[in-house]
């Protein structure tokens, strides 16, 4: 059940590697920057930012992460440095009271960190916004489900780089997992919250 009084912003990925002329660019995340940062901003201390890390070799990464960089050896940050991970300026300035949880890997549950801090609080609900819909927030979105949240997906707070899988995730989203989740947008998510 959703509950605005046990509620957090998980913003997932809105990073600088994504949004500048990397070959991970994200030409939607342009769009998005100010519904985002219009819910954090509504929301600093309750906001908590994810950020995608990646090993500064290839030669770190673990199983078939290493491949993976292998193939994207310039998206490591030995080869693009550690300020390109930050967070976009206008949401690095929220922290705090923001969060910021880093992560190697897609999902932000995989090693506990993010749901024990949650549950320590008694977090009942996420509205989750970010990039990629098809990505980084999927993974954030079933895990969310697994773990029992309750989650209100900021329509026009998420970003892909594909327009046909955001289409499709948002579809997934709505009709896979309508027991679970909710599609709002962010006038009606700033407007629930408030209540």
């Amino acid at each position: 059940m959703e509950d605005p009084r046990r509620c957090r912003h998980l913003c997932v990925d809105m990073q600088r590697m994504f949004a500048e002329d990397t070959p991970w660019h994200i030409p939607w995340m342009q769009r998005v920057r100010e519904p985002v940062a219009a819910i954090a901003a509504a929301y600093p201390a309750e906001t908590i930012f994810t950020r995608f890390v990646t090993p500064k070799t290839p030669a770190e990464a673990q199983g078939s992460w290493r491949g993976y960089y292998e193939k994207w050896a310039q998206m490591t940050r030995g080869e693009l440095g550690d300020h390109m991970i930050d967070l976009l300026p206008e949401l690095k300035a929220m922290v705090p009271p923001a969060r910021v949880f880093d992560k190697m890997v897609y999902s932000p549950w995989l090693d506990g960190r993010l749901h024990h801090v949650l549950r320590d609080q008694g977090v009942t609900t996420l509205v989750i916004s970010g990039g990629e819909t098809d990505v980084c927030v999927l993974a954030a979105v079933l895990g969310a489900v697994d773990l029992g949240y309750a989650i209100i997906l900021a329509t026009d707070a998420i970003c892909s780089a594909s327009d046909e899988t955001h289409d499709a995730s948002l579809a997934l989203y709505g009709n896979r997992f309508s027991n679970q989740l909710r599609l709002l947008d962010t006038e009606g998510i700033l407007r629930w919250w408030g209540e």
